[in-house]
């Protein structure tokens, strides 16, 4: 005798139809496709852990980049050829790219003589008491 799926087996299996039929990226996009549950009956039954719609959302998304950087790949636009070297690339790539690495170089060697704070109390108007 087969078992009964219960209301939560039954919504997954739905929503996990509507997930791959729509490519779905986000949970929240379940509602605007699926009528068959309300938001709040979705978190009440805790379908938000469902590691199969954890899964099939991922796996939308790995696919749909996928075949973004695939057009973009193949693609004459340089717009398009930089937005997938910085999805590609190191750190340090895209810091070189984007000119936004700066490195600083102490001397941690520097040791400071006397009251550090004394030129800054010349050039204002804190007085030493």
């Amino acid at each position: 005798m087969a078992k009964k799926k219960t209301k939560k087996e039954i919504y997954e299996k739905e929503i996990l139809e509507v997930i791959k039929k729509n490519n779905l990226f986000v949970i929240s996009d379940i509602f605007a496709f699926y009528s068959g549950i309300k938001s709040s009956q979705f978190y009440n039954l805790e379908l938000e852990k469902s590691e199969n719609i954890k899964r099939a959302i991922d796996n939308n998304k790995v696919k749909t980049k996928q075949s973004l950087k695939n057009k973009w790949y193949k693609s004459e636009n340089p717009t398009l050829q930089i937005a997938l070297f910085k999805t590609i690339c190191s750190d340090e790539e895209a810091h070189r790219l984007n000119g936004s690495k700066q490195e600083v170089k102490t001397d941690n060697n520097h040791k400071f003589q006397g009251d550090p704070f004394k030129q800054i109390r010349e050039n204002s108007d804190i007085k030493d008491e």
